[in-house]
């Protein structure tokens, strides 16, 4: 018996891939299936199954061209109402792979859907649990998601949650690992830890969750300080659901290239958002006016979700040459599937064409600390309110990237402000979003507060609920 986990740091994500005796089953598979397929081909195994712990609304998973391409049927737990060919499993149903076996145990709360996968080894003892969204290390899965779907309200399913935890997880022995299907930076939970593997004894002892005393309290602390799930949750579900178009197809639309004169007549011809995925130390000098900038150095897919929020968007490319597929399958992995092209050449072949670019005003941290007046000026901070609130400019506001959608129209054209994140990454992100739609009043900060804190502009830990998404 062999049982691997295949994390993918940018997603947050766990598949895993279990062999034993010529057999093999994959849990969450990821959309690009050819890895897959090249490592059951290299260990000489038949894929028998392919396990999905409940519908997931992070990324869209690689099931329904797995499936196609194996045959190996589709296995989701009770409730499971695909538009595919899919087995909805029974609670406590046992399927063989090889001399191993997994069992169903159906742990709804994330969603009604939501299953935990017992394997037992050949002797038949329980080896390791696949947990899902339904037990992370640290943490477990948000209640709030499939409201709407399951007509319950996040408490009821907070309520049903604790049923499947203490009932179905808990029993388990202390000695049984646990693979989640996320790590610390899903969106998926609030507070998981940056481990990925772990025993459930541990977690007995180290998870909030599974420590409080009642009910009630359990689904007090799950409910808190849950912020709103990312616009596109809800369509990368119906992805899951109902299947999408093969990622191979996506792949070649995402691979044409385009000259300068090309790309420009696209993006003046069609509704494309043009999506330059360079490192903001290099998209702040020069870049395609209206471009919005997410660095593919960082937490790419999640933050494209977050901020673009319609799937079916067209997207126009602007990458580091020989890093177009990778930007293709990455955007692919959240259901952005419209990517119609890429700038052949790259933002280089764009200049050499004579084509206009823009730029971003940037300053160093130390030219910050020269400049700004505190109390006078305006600083926009957009780290999460958690970063805010542990120590930031004095007087800053915060205005959390997330929610740029929200709070951009509240912006006054008239009044200049600075803006920073932690470190640039985010920052540049709001500076091209806010250019592109025609905000031209600000300073960006090279290095964010990282940077700023080793100045002597002044800081606070002082939180002024005033000053948190509110002028």
């Amino acid at each position: 018996m062999n049982v691997e986990q295949i994390y993918t740091g940018c997603l947050a994500q766990g598949a895993y891939y279990i062999t034993s005796n010529g057999e093999a089953a994959i849990i969450d598979p990821l959309r690009e299936v050819e890895p897959y397929l090249s490592r059951l081909n290299k260990d000489g195994v038949k894929l028998k199954y392919i396990f999905e712990t409940h519908f997931h609304a992070d990324f869209v998973s690689g099931h329904v061209d797995l499936s196609k391409e194996t045959g190996a049927p589709i296995v989701y737990g009770p409730n499971a109402a695909c538009e595919f060919d899919c087995i909805s499993a029974t609670d406590g149903q046992e399927f063989k792979i090889g001399d191993i076996s997994i069992k169903v145990l159906h742990t709804p709360g994330h969603t009604m859907e939501s299953t935990t996968f017992l394997l037992k080894d050949e002797s038949g003892k329980d080896y390791c649990i696949f947990s899902g969204d339904t037990l992370f290390l640290g943490d477990v899965g948000r209640p709030d998601l499939a409201q709407k779907a399951a007509h319950m309200t996040q408490d009821e399913l907070a309520g049903l949650l604790y049923d499947s935890l203490m009932n179905k997880i808990m029993p388990l022995s202390d000695d049984v690992i646990v693979y989640p299907a996320h790590g610390a930076g899903s969106a998926c939970g609030k507070n998981m830890m940056k481990e990925t593997v772990d025993t459930l004894g541990n977690q007995k002892r180290v998870n909030y969750a599974l420590n409080q005393p009642d009910r009630e309290s359990f689904i007090k602390a799950v409910t808190e300080g849950l912020l709103p799930p990312p616009a596109y949750f809800g369509l990368n579900v119906a992805m899951n659901k109902k299947g999408y178009e093969s990622f191979e197809t996506v792949l070649s639309h995402g691979m044409k290239a385009l000259s300068p004169d090309e790309f420009e007549v696209a993006a003046e011809t069609t509704d494309a958002l043009i999506l330059d995925t360079r490192d903001n130390m290099i998209f702040y000098r020069g870049f395609i006016p209206q471009s919005i900038n997410i660095g593919l150095g960082g937490d790419f897919a999640p933050w494209v979700g977050a901020l673009i929020v319609d799937v079916k968007q067209p997207i126009l490319l602007v990458t580091d040459e020989g890093m177009e597929e990778e930007a293709v399958t990455r955007l692919s992995r959240v259901g952005f599937d419209h990517v119609i092209g890429h700038l052949k050449g790259g933002f280089k072949a764009w200049l050499e064409a004579g084509k206009e670019a823009d730029v971003v005003d940037r300053i160093t941290a130390e030219q910050f600390a020269h400049e700004v007046r505190i109390g006078k000026d305006k600083v926009v901070d957009i780290r999460r309110e958690s970063e805010y609130a542990a120590e930031h400019v004095e007087d800053a506001f915060n205005r959390p990237l997330a929610y740029i959608n929200d709070w951009i129209k509240d912006v006054n054209p008239k009044e200049h402000f600075f803006l920073h994140c932690a470190g640039g990454y985010r920052s540049m992100m709001a500076a091209s979003i806010l250019q592109a739609r025609g905000y031209r009043n600000f300073t960006e900060i090279a290095g964010g507060f990282g940077a700023i804190s080793s100045t002597n502009v002044p800081k606070t830990d002082f939180v002024c609920q005033s000053k948190v998404m509110q002028s």
